[in-house]
């Protein structure tokens, strides 16, 4: 049994910032020889990685793909500290590994990802982003994903700024125009940041919220009370169209919504389209990026 108590664990991690586990380990390959210990964690890159885990990763990319057949659909996204690291090439091939890993193995959560054996490799998606911590010398985190099953198509917007999927029920799948068409559907969603598919999938606490909203808006404009409830049912209406996907204007055609787009699609290749559902990624979403402030950087430094 090894020479060292729970109080070892704890200052061992509170020195290195690693986790319990590690901790455990290191202090049992080292006998209970905290500075042994704590060589053991630098040794396998455990305290350099911690180290980097504390700092801000708004970077990165938001990637989304399909298998071959298009039957399975994932977009993730993976944050690093720099836009620089997002063009690294081994670090978009670790990106694209976690996606095909996601959609072969179908993870429940981050979490999940992290423990399994990353696909076309020997190693877990955490030993691989270990590696690519050290290798890169930036916090790398894999921040979210989803996956869908069924007729899905991916797009990428700005090299990796966002990632849309979207899911149709279809009979028209293996058709070229098809594609072509779920193409300028999910370039829609990116552009316009579409955030519902239809009316319903509305919460009512928003429409509430936006209903509260605008009748303020419409009295403070000096419209009589009376007619307030009117003038913001009619607000509502535009408020549908702007942020529900079967609602809006066509971007490419603003004398269609894109319910009519899809109606017109259908009939032309002779089948059926379902928009099911879909999910939309912008990197570095609701993330406090870092703010530098250079002159007190310089100021520290010549102190």
């Amino acid at each position: 049994m090894a020479a060292f108590t729970a109080q070892d664990v704890k200052a061992l991690r509170e020195k290195t910032g690693c986790g319990m586990m590690d901790c455990k380990k290191a202090l049992t390959n080292a006998d209970g020889d905290m500075d042994k210990a704590i060589d053991f964690l630098r040794e396998q890159g455990l305290a350099k990685q911690a180290k980097k885990a504390d700092r801000i990763a708004a970077e990165g990319v938001a990637y989304a793909c399909t298998n071959a057949d298009s039957s399975v659909g994932v977009v993730i996204e993976v944050n690093a500290e720099t836009d620089f690291v997002a063009k690294n090439e081994s670090f978009i091939e670790f990106v694209k590994t976690c996606a095909e890993t996601v959609m072969v193995q179908n993870p429940a959560n981050v979490e999940e990802l992290l423990t399994l054996t990353a696909e076309g490799s020997t190693q877990t998606v955490a030993e691989l982003l270990q590696e690519k911590v050290l290798t890169i010398g930036e916090n790398i985190q894999i921040r979210r994903f989803e996956r869908m099953e069924g007729t899905c198509v991916a797009y990428v917007h700005a090299g990796g700024k966002i990632g849309v999927i979207v899911n149709f029920d279809t009979d028209l799948g293996s058709k070229p125009e098809f594609t072509a068409y779920g193409k300028d559907i999910a370039m829609q969603i990116a552009a316009l940041n579409t955030q519902y598919l239809t009316e319903q999938d509305v919460p009512a606490e928003v429409i509430a919220h936006e209903k509260e909203v605008m009748r303020q808006q419409v009295i403070n404009e000096g419209k009589p009370e009376a007619i307030a409830d009117k003038i913001v049912m009619g607000k509502i209406g535009k408020f549908y169209k702007e942020n529900c996907l079967v609602d809006q204007e066509f971007v490419k055609d603003n004398k269609l919504t894109i319910k009519q787009y899809t109606a017109n699609t259908a009939k032309e290749l002779g089948g059926s389209i379902e928009i099911k559902k879909f999910v939309r990624f912008e990197k570095g979403e609701g993330i406090e990026k870092r703010q530098d402030d250079f002159a007190a950087e310089v100021a520290s430094m010549v102190k």
